[in-house]
């Protein structure tokens, strides 16, 4: 799979200075990682659960999460699970007899979020064969009391059968931290503390850290409106800033920490003035720029900017046209990339200062080669842009195939 492989050969042509590379569920976990990029979540209770995950493959969604959790009422857990089962071994089936005729198109890393340890075993059992399919588990309300049952559980499902349909490749956790214990200021030091000491001793499994925002929010009867981002409530602002500072460090010690989900997708009346400035969507983009007004989605695109800015990658969507802004944004600018790569260009290896290629900033070798280096992987993955491409560009062209 790739990202922006939905789009025709012509137009990546057009777009992008360097295309985004392939990968697959066999990938290093680190570019896997960097590569979820919007990851979208369904409830597991979905009918067409398999049909759906098809059609959202072809619309440029490549990770998914199908939930057992929050997403689905307590009495609908059994039957969830059920479901599951089912559409797993149908996908099963479609993507085979599709690869018999001249070949499959690929399918999203498929994750599932689960309640309890136990089901984790269950249902890789269950699964069968189909478990190939799988790349791993969410796991709810992560705490280090409450984590280590499930990571012991995942390392146990893994019988020489499930390890067989793997064909060898692990199965990766991706852990929520949204309990009140991580929100409240006196428990959050010695939560962050455990979580740490959890993910990194099994680090291996470990794919990337979700936060769980909602349930932040939850805690203290809040919610914020389209008209606001995760960064202007001030609660959530300063745990994603403890959990980046002690679990998303540069220094090899640290975990991809992923974007908030944002919750809107259908026109809200607004209070305050939008939020995208005219001057990027000139000319034909001006219909673009009014559409994403009315959605609310230029609250969105200024929260996914400011995920960046705070050391998340990537994000959790809940409804299909939040993919399209999260991966425009994800591309790396030709000017990110020229920047990068003269910093960690060979000849720069004893450090100094030097003036940007694009003459409009200094870049210093040896503070910014954490940042070159992040940059360069998200565009193994997402690829660079061309020199005159802008977001808006990349992003016209993923709403008009989403």
């Amino acid at each position: 799979m790739r990202h922006f492989g939905h789009l025709p050969a012509v137009t990546r042509g057009e777009l992008f200075h360097r295309e985004p590379g392939e990968f697959t569920a066999h990938s290093p976990g680190r570019t896997l990682a960097v590569a979820l990029g919007a990851t979208l979540y369904s409830p597991a209770t979905r009918p067409n659960l398999a049909a759906d995950i098809v059609k959202q493959a072809a619309r440029g969604v490549v990770s998914m999460v199908l939930c057992l959790e929050d997403s689905i009422d307590d009495a609908e857990v059994a039957g969830a699970e059920e479901n599951l089962v089912r559409q797993f071994a149908e996908l099963t089936t479609r993507h085979d007899a599709d690869d018999a005729q001249g070949g499959a198109a690929a399918l999203p890393l498929l994750f599932i979020r689960v309640r309890t340890p136990e089901q984790i075993g269950d249902l890789v059992r269950r699964l069968g064969p189909a478990v190939r399919l799988l790349s791993g588990f969410v796991l709810p309300k992560f705490t280090e009391e409450r984590g280590v049952p499930f990571l012991e559980a995942l390392i146990s499902a893994e019988t020489p059968q499930a390890v067989e349909a793997l064909d060898g490749r692990p199965l990766y956790v991706m852990p929520v931290l949204e309990s009140p214990e991580l929100l409240h200021l006196e428990t959050r030091t010695e939560t962050l503390g455990g979580i740490g000491r959890t993910v990194d001793k099994y680090r291996d499994r470990v794919l990337a850290l979700r936060l769980g925002v909602t349930d932040f929010c939850s805690a203290y009867g809040l919610r914020r409106a389209p008209g606001m981002t995760a960064y202007d409530v001030k609660l959530v602002a300063a745990v994603i800033a403890d959990v980046v500072n002690m679990l998303g460090r540069a220094d090899g010690t640290g975990f991809t920490v992923t974007g908030p989900v944002w919750e809107y997708f259908k026109p809200h009346e607004r209070m305050f003035k939008p939020q995208l400035r005219s001057s990027p969507f000139t000319g034909p983009a001006e219909a673009l720029r009014a559409a994403l007004i009315e959605h609310d989605m230029d609250g969105l695109l200024r929260e996914i900017e400011l995920d960046r800015a705070n050391g998340l990658q990537g994000k959790t969507c809940i409804h299909p046209t939040h993919v399209a802004p999260v991966h425009a944004l994800s591309v790396v600018s030709h000017e990110e990339f020229s920047d990068a790569s003269d910093i960690l260009g060979p000849e720069r290896g004893g450090g100094g200062v030097l003036r940007s290629a694009y003459t409009n900033k200094m870049n210093e070798v040896k503070p910014h080669r954490a940042w070159a280096e992040r940059v360069l992987l998200r565009a193994e993955v997402f690829g660079v842009a061309r020199e005159n491409v802008s977001f808006v560009d990349l992003l016209s062209a993923g709403l008009r195939t989403a």
